[in-house]
């Protein structure tokens, strides 16, 4: 069952997605050359904590940190550490914001100073790949539509999608139904409907899918050692179409 949200949960889901979205541009100005992974899991708590609101992700089945950082071939929920970062590393961060019981979740992917072609490449085809996948989130469509146009696309440019990791619902809790992949075939799975909240999220890879776990037992990582990145936006259906809560 995929809950709806009514006007008043949107507004407040919308509050909480501004919040996130404000501590995200201050975090990804904070991204240099020098600067560790915890420097930056410190800065989002402390930004997180002065709007009033809670790091989603904190304790979350035992995550023990405010933000995912993930460096390079790290693909997802990289744990922050005294980790210095590079000149010509990409970063992805992945932060949440619970608002008065309400959830938003958002990632970015980040060059740290110059970075090669193919990193460049890799994360503006992601970029894009989220705002092809966000178009589809309207009243009528199906939910593998979001999954077939992103597939399409970093398919198309030569990338491709992990598979291990998907999106999902997302509004009184950080993860409700549905899941949402980004791969398949087109006009499958549930329609979607008016007041339906999601959480879409491509995770790319330069070179295949496959991923290992880390012995952390949290960080993704790419089979084959090649950079990954990843995008997420938090996104209301509605009659109007897609609404980015987390802009």
């Amino acid at each position: 069952m995929i809950p709806l949200k009514s006007e008043k949960d949107l507004q407040m889901l919308k509050r909480s997605g501004q919040i996130l979205s404000a501590v995200m541009r201050k975090v990804g100005k904070s991204v240099r050359p020098g600067i560790t992974t915890l420097d930056i899991d410190r800065l989002s708590e402390e930004l997180i904590l002065k709007e009033n609101a809670l790091a989603a992700f904190k304790g979350y089945k035992g995550f023990p940190a405010t933000a995912c950082v993930s460096v390079n071939e790290e693909i997802v929920h990289g744990i922050p550490e005294p980790r210095i970062i590079l000149e010509g590393d990409i970063v992805s961060i992945d932060l949440g914001v619970n608002y008065q019981g309400y959830f938003s979740d958002m990632a970015i992917t980040l060059p740290v100073g110059k970075v090669d072609e193919k990193k460049r490449k890799l994360i503006e085809v992601t970029r894009k790949a989220l705002d092809i996948g966000i178009k589809q989130a309207r009243p009528g469509n199906y939910l593998s539509d979001i999954s077939h146009s992103i597939q399409s696309f970093v398919e198309g440019n030569g990338f491709s999608v992990v598979r291990q990791f998907v999106g999902h619902g997302i509004g009184t809790a950080l993860h409700e139904e549905p899941e949402i992949p980004n791969f398949g075939a087109a006009r499958l799975g549930p329609l979607l409907k008016n007041g339906m909240v999601l959480a879409i999220e491509p995770m790319v890879n330069i070179g295949g899918w496959e991923c290992l776990i880390a012995r952390n037992g949290w960080t993704a990582v790419t089979k084959d050692g090649l950079a990954s990145a990843h995008f997420e936006h938090t996104v209301a259906v509605t009659d109007k179409g897609p609404v980015v809560l987390t802009e």
